[in-house]
């Protein structure tokens, strides 16, 4: 199971740097085919904080930002090996409950 990384929006300080990026991690794996696929899913979602110094060398103006280039802050902010495991354990919940649900009759 890959983890896919993306970027929801950004905040940006008045000279154009990015101040807060609210990011997502999912992930999924589908077991089955056809009409009885299921898709077993997990999520995280957060904000990463930056203080921009737009005198730095390497620095990137708001325009020039890649999404790929702030998933990698983010992933240098966050512990994304954690975030990754969790999404991994979400799925694996997933797949085999510990809690059912129903009634005997």
């Amino acid at each position: 199971m890959a983890v896919t990384w993306t970027i929801s929006t950004l905040e940006r300080n008045t000279d154009d740097g990015v101040v807060v990026a609210h990011w997502r991690a999912s992930g999924s794996e589908v077991l089955g085919a056809g009409d009885d696929a299921v898709t077993h899913s997990g999520s995280s979602y957060g904000t990463a904080s930056f203080t921009p110094d737009s005198s730095a060398s390497g620095y990137t103006a708001y325009g020039s930002l890649t999404e790929a280039q702030v998933i990698g802050w983010v992933k240098e902010g966050v512990d994304a090996d954690a975030i990754e495991e969790s999404i991994a354990s979400q799925i694996a919940d997933s797949k085999e409950p510990a809690i059912s649900v129903g009634i005997p009759w």
